[in-house]
């Protein structure tokens, strides 16, 4: 799941372009965001993917900072995507099930190659996000995109855990919201009705709050803005995919970094150990690079609790490009 940084002021001079992609049907929908109203051609190319139940709104704020913390930023073009079943991409027909990482990360190929844009230097995602960059750089590594895909030259994993998800060694905390969030009206009465709803049955405040943000106006009621069924099926995607192969052999000329949260509740001893193995892991040259920062003072929803350190961590890596 993802939570929105709060808007701050000082970015005046940067550009967003909300699109919603509508030929053919089943492409995403998505943002741009450059550095001005009338830049340069951008020569480089960062996709930003949110996590489970969240939406690229979620990201604005961050990737705003991004923007302006990277070097030549007049070069660089930030899309921030809705995937499918969330936000935007909710409402559009054709992103037909399974509702898996797979087809999650065919979304991405497809949009590129419809919109005929150049492969992206850098993919960034959060959570469920994470592993859809991790399943793109797959998929395009084993020539599943067909001959003119490109890898990303970095990919970002951005406190998400490449390997399955364990049931047992996790608090279970998305799937006691999916499932009160299922056992629900398709119709809500209102926001307030569902805040105080989600509070009486144990919930957090902050967290009951956030996801009445999902809901949006229909007449004279509420319903949610993505697709419950789907998102339902994406998680259970989620937890059962891995990808620990890729980060022990990363595609040349590709680096993948995964950011864990510092107090994070997603990470497993032994998982922390294996990165840390993996990441001090002398190389040949023969792969790419893998490596593995801690984000300090962050819990789960990095680009919230702590995004400066975040900028800082990812910015320098990005302006190395």
């Amino acid at each position: 799941m993802a939570r929105t940084l709060g808007n701050k002021t000082g970015f005046q001079h940067l550009l967003t372009r909300f699109t919603i992609s509508r030929r053919p049907l089943q492409t995403l929908a998505y943002e741009e965001l450059r550095h001005s109203a009338d830049p340069e051609p951008y020569r480089a190319t960062a996709f930003v993917l949110h996590g489970l139940l969240g939406s690229a709104r979620n990201w604005r704020s961050f990737s705003r900072a991004l923007l302006s913390n990277i070097s030549n930023p007049s070069g660089w073009r930030l899309v921030l995507v809705d995937l499918r079943n969330h936000g935007r991409s909710a409402e559009i027909e054709g992103l037909n099930p399974p509702h898996d990482l797979v087809n999650a990360a065919q979304d991405l190929a497809h949009l590129i190659q419809t919109r005929g844009w150049a492969w992206p230097d850098v993919v960034l995602g959060h959570s469920m996000g994470g592993k859809v960059a991790l399943q793109f750089a797959e998929s395009c590594a084993r020539g599943h995109y067909g001959g003119s895909a490109k890898l990303p030259k970095q990919l970002w994993v951005l406190d998400s855990v490449p390997g399955e998800v364990i049931r047992e060694s996790s608090d279970g905390e998305v799937e006691k919201v999916l499932q009160t969030l299922q056992s629900l009206p398709s119709s809500i009465p209102s926001r307030k009705w569902l805040v105080d709803h989600m509070i009486e049955l144990g919930f957090s405040k902050s967290l009951s709050e956030w996801i009445g943000t999902n809901l949006k106006k229909q007449g004279d009621h509420e319903t949610w803005a993505f697709n419950l069924d789907g998102v339902v099926q994406m998680f259970k995607s989620y937890q059962e995919k891995s990808y620990w192969h890729l980060l022990e052999q990363p595609p040349k000329d590709m680096e993948i970094a995964v950011v864990r949260a510092e107090n994070s509740d997603r990470w497993d001893p032994d998982v922390i150990q294996r990165l840390g193995s993996l990441a001090n892991r002398e190389g040949d040259g023969s792969e790419g690079r893998f490596s593995v920062y801690v984000l300090p003072k962050s819990g789960h929803w990095v680009h919230v609790d702590n995004p400066k350190g975040l900028l800082e961590i990812v910015a320098p890596r990005i302006s190395s490009l």
